[in-house]
């Protein structure tokens, strides 16, 4: 199972490090020319979190804690044909 781990911080928020790792992987498949399962049910999994994610409500739930100088880490996977994510507060 595919996990996705981005670290949001006041200057990259959520929906810019997604759309950033979703290009890189999508990159990563036109280069390699072949079929790559791991790397296409990344894509995938990115895609849908871009898709159905409501950023702003997102970014609530989470600038407070950067603002506090605390480091937030999102995961990122899949779960019975949708995506979801886990959002872990530290220091």
């Amino acid at each position: 199972m595919v996990s996705i781990e981005l670290k949001p911080n006041l200057s990259s928020c959520i929906e810019t490090l997604s759309k950033k790792e979703y290009e890189q992987t999508l990159n990563l498949l036109l280069k390699k020319g072949s079929v790559d399962e791991a790397l296409g049910e990344r894509l995938e999994v990115l895609r849908l979190f871009l898709e159905s994610t409501d950023f702003g409500r997102l970014r609530s739930q989470y600038e407070g804690y950067l603002t506090e100088g605390k480091k937030v880490t999102f995961l990122i996977y899949p779960e019975e044909g949708k995506v979801s994510y886990k959002l872990i507060v530290e220091g």
